[in-house]
């Protein structure tokens, strides 16, 4: 029983302090051997039986479709991000128009999942890059922190991912992500803080400069009126 409760309480210090063991989503070497529809139905099932064992009453008309209401939006929607037929194709141009400053796209609506309760994480993510030759649509930065963002997550890990992704796609280091979120985790239960929000940030090349940095950081408070 002392073990048990050892592993019970490790288990809930990793999910509270919102650890990482990986900076890539952990995923299984089979993670794809399932088509989408295999798995709808199996989520199905077993999302019944979670019901089931809380006691809900699945005749009811209320209730008779969510098995299969959340099994479509786990595959579908809310987790599309871990198929990698789902990233979108960021393909880059050449800067003919020699635009040389910082390009910051701000205020994305993030909607994630913490991977530690399952538990929605809503935020805004703020990115920018330095061209090094080379520029990518404007609405493929949103959907690149879309795509890693419908997937279970961590914060943190999110925002590496971001940066990471952009800096393959210029093909430069001259990429910043700021992300500011509330976690419901933290918000709906444990400490059941409303007010709190996370901000982690991972800052590459330019970025790492003092004075870059600092216009980055003043852009993001800019006012957007229109």
């Amino acid at each position: 029983m002392k073990l048990e409760k050892l592993f019970t309480d490790q288990i809930d210090e990793i999910g509270d302090q919102h650890l990482s063991s990986s900076r890539v989503t952990p995923m299984r070497p089979d993670a794809f051997d399932l088509s989408n529809s295999e798995k709808i139905l199996l989520i199905e099932e077993k999302m019944r039986e979670i019901l089931y064992v809380l006691g809900m009453d699945l005749t009811d008309d209320s209730l008779s479709g969510t098995p299969t209401r959340v099994a479509k939006m786990f595959v579908n929607e809310i987790f599309s991000g871990l198929h990698p037929n789902n990233k979108p194709k960021a393909s880059s141009f050449e800067n003919k128009y020699q635009y040389g400053e910082m390009l910051v796209e701000k205020n994305i609506t993030l909607y994630s999942t913490c991977e530690h309760h399952l538990l929605p994480i809503v935020g805004k993510a703020h990115v920018a890059y330095i061209s090094n030759g080379t520029v990518v649509g404007l609405s493929k930065m949103n959907r690149i922190v879309d795509y890693y963002a419908k997937r279970p997550q961590v914060q943190e890990r999110l925002t590496l991912q971001i940066v990471e992704e952009l800096q393959k796609v210029l093909k430069t280091k001259n990429v910043a992500c700021v992300i500011d979120a509330k976690h419901l985790c933290v918000n709906s239960r444990g400490i059941s803080d409303v007010n709190s929000s996370t901000v982690t940030s991972e800052f590459g090349g330019r970025f790492k400069e003092k004075d870059v940095k600092r216009e980055f950081l003043d852009y993001i408070k800019l006012e957007t009126e229109f």
